[in-house]
This record gives C-alpha cells, sequence and structure tokens, in this order.
C-alpha cells in the first residue's frame, strides 16, 4: 500500500475528496496545498465521455496558453535555406536538417519538441523510432509539420501545449506553476477547456466533460465542478 508523508496529509487534510469545487475555490487550494521546496507544476487531468477505442472519438489538438506553461521550452527545427533563418529568427534552440538528423541518430535528445518544414518530412521520418515513442515527432495534427517555422518556434516558446486523449480516455496537460497568480492559472486552466470542448468529436454522446480535477506536482487532487469549468474568468 502506497503510503504518503506528513507534508502531504496535512495538505490532503484541507481538501474534501467528494466534493466538487468552483475553479477558483480549487485553484486557491492547489496553490496553498503547494508546499515542496520547489516551483510545482499544476495539471489537469480531464476524463471525457468518449471511447478512445474509437477512431471517431478521437480528442487531440493544440491550444497556447494565456501566461505560458512556467516553464522554457527547448525547440528544435528541421528545415532548409530561408525557413532555417526563420526559425533560427524566431528563437529556435536549434537548426538543421541532414546534419540534425545525423546528430539525433547518434543520441542526441536536448530538446522538449521537434518543429519540421513538409519538404524535409521525408528526411525526419528516418528519426519515427527515436522520436515517436518519446512525443516528439513533428506531427501536421499538432502543428508542428508547417511551412510557417516562425509562428510555430514563437508560439511554442510563448506557451503552446499539445492535449490528446490517452488509453483511459483522459488528458494529461500542465496549466502553469503553482507560483502563478491565481487569475493566471484560472485563465489558463479555461483557455484549456473552451479548446477541449471545442475539440469535441461528433460522434460523442451525452456528457462530454466527466470529470476534471488539477493537482500541483506534490500535491492532492482537487476536484472541479465540470459544470462551471467553463465559467467567464476576470483577470487582473
Amino acid at each position: 500500500m502506497r503510503r504518503h508523508g506528513k507534508r502531504y496529509a496535512a495538505a490532503a487534510g484541507r481538501v474534501e475528496h467528494r466534493k466538487l469545487y468552483a475553479p477558483e475555490e480549487a485553484v486557491r487550494l492547489v496553490r496553498e496545498t503547494a508546499t515542496a521546496g520547489f516551483p510545482e507544476t499544476v495539471e489537469a487531468h480531464i476524463r471525457l465521455g468518449v471511447d478512445p477505442k474509437q477512431a471517431d472519438q478521437q480528442v487531440r489538438g493544440t491550444v497556447v496558453l494565456p501566461h505560458g506553461t512556467g516553464r522554457s521550452v527547448r525547440v528544435a527545427v528541421f528545415a532548409k535555406g530561408e525557413k532555417a533563418k526563420e526559425a533560427e529568427a524566431a528563437g529556435a534552440d536549434i537548426v538543421g536538417a541532414e546534419d540534425l538528423i545525423e546528430r539525433v541518430q547518434g543520441g542526441w535528445m536536448e530538446f522538449d519538441v521537434a518543429v519540421a518544414t513538409p519538404d524535409v518530412m521525408n528526411l525526419v521520418s528516418r528519426l519515427g523510432r527515436l522520436l515517436g515513442p518519446r512525443g516528439l515527432m513533428p506531427n501536421p495534427k499538432a502543428g508542428t509539420v508547417t511551412m510557417d517555422v516562425g509562428r510555430a518556434v514563437r508560439e511554442l516558446r510563448a506557451g503552446k501545449i499539445e492535449f490528446r486523449l490517452d488509453k483511459a480516455g483522459i488528458i494529461h496537460v500542465p496549466v502553469g506553476k503553482a507560483t502563478f497568480r491565481e487569475e493566471q492559472l484560472l485563465e489558463n486552466l479555461t483557455t484549456l477547456v473552451d479548446a477541449i470542448v471545442r475539440a469535441r468529436p461528433a460522434a460523442a454522446k451525452g456528457q462530454y466533460l466527466r470529470s476534471l480535477t488539477i493537482a500541483a506536482t506534490m500535491g492532492p487532487g482537487v476536484r472541479i465542478d465540470p459544470a462551471k469549468a467553463q465559467a467567464p474568468v476576470r483577470t487582473a
């Protein structure tokens, strides 16, 4: 049986686990119970009323969080010529084509997301077995295969994230740091939920947002009333 320490037990004691909190109250609780000695990430775990085994009920998309995720993102871009220069100007951490592919094949993986132009994807496809399992393979659905590499790099560095349904029908994504102001976390969370609602597949029936829980890295989960998750949020 898994046992938690005194710090976690004290934090969990402040949360009513059967209660569905309003988003504002949930965010306040998560911040108050994030007492680790480092800036904890706040994650959202959203269970959807879809069947992940059905191809027509998959949920996947991207969204730019207005206040970012609180962490720096290392962006690698596979591109040539003018597009390579465009990526560099936009702030990409590393840019290349055949040379970068060879470097990755040699074991170098010092990046968090990869972007590629369509004309080099035939070369990048060689990295499928390396990048695929790590979730780093450029994908048109995620906006990481594009000719507009400058925009892609800027959005990723500004806080663009990808959300995707897992095999259990749940989406897990970061929405910021516990050190963010409550208003910032609320706006990020609302932006994420709205994006997921817009991505609802036509084949989905019944209640779409089944449950929504937020939690800091080392803190307890706080359940949010799904009916209130899309309520407008006023920012300071």
